[in-house]
């Protein structure tokens, strides 16, 4: 959605080292095909599970369902 390829893994990045500081939701970056991508999968899968967000074996989310839309944001 931030039209670079490799935007949520620097996202991701910037959030993660800066989680312990800001208390930012690092964890709730995953790449475009619902993957989790960091290094430590269970760690950020057991996360996700623990916001009620389904995560399969093969650290996968449903996009379809769980996929942020920028067009569900008022506009004000």
């Amino acid at each position: 959605m931030a039209g670079n390829p490799r935007a949520a893994r620097q996202v991701s990045w910037i959030l993660h080292s800066s989680t312990k500081k800001y208390n930012l939701p690092w964890h709730r970056v995953i790449n475009s095909k619902g993957l989790i991508s960091f290094e430590d999968r269970d760690y950020q899968k057991n996360l996700l599970e623990q916001e009620g967000i389904i995560v399969s074996n093969r650290f996968k989310v449903d996009l379809k369902k769980y996929l942020w839309k920028i067009n569900s944001i008022k506009q004000v």
